[in-house]
C-alpha cells in the first residue's frame, strides 16, 4: 500500500501538467522557451507546476510565502530521490 502512495505522488504532478497543457491556457506566455517546462516536467514538476501558479495568479510577484512555498516544492521534487540506505543486520 505506501507503495501505491510513494507511486501516487510522483505521477499526480506529471498527469496535472499534462492536463494543464492540453486543456487549458496555464503555460502560455509564462516561459520563453519550450525547454524550462519539459524539463520541469521530468525532474521538478511540483517546481513547474507552483512556479507557474505565482506566475499566472501573483502576477509573477515574488514574495516570502511564495518563495516558502516554492522551497517546500523542491524539496518535495528532490526527496524521492534521496532515500537512506539501510544496512544489512
Amino acid at each position: 500500500m505506501p507503495c501505491f502512495f510513494a507511486l501516487g505522488a510522483l505521477i499526480i504532478p506529471r498527469f496535472t501538467i499534462v492536463y494543464l497543457w492540453f486543456f487549458s491556457n496555464w503555460f502560455v506566455g509564462v516561459f520563453d522557451s519550450l525547454l524550462w517546462p519539459i524539463l520541469g516536467f521530468f525532474f521538478a514538476p511540483t517546481t513547474l507546476l507552483w512556479f507557474t501558479f505565482v506566475e499566472q495568479f501573483f502576477a509573477g510577484q515574488w514574495g516570502v510565502f511564495q518563495i516558502a512555498v516554492l522551497v517546500l516544492a523542491i524539496l518535495t521534487d528532490i526527496s524521492p530521490s534521496t532515500s537512506k540506505k539501510r544496512k544489512s543486520d
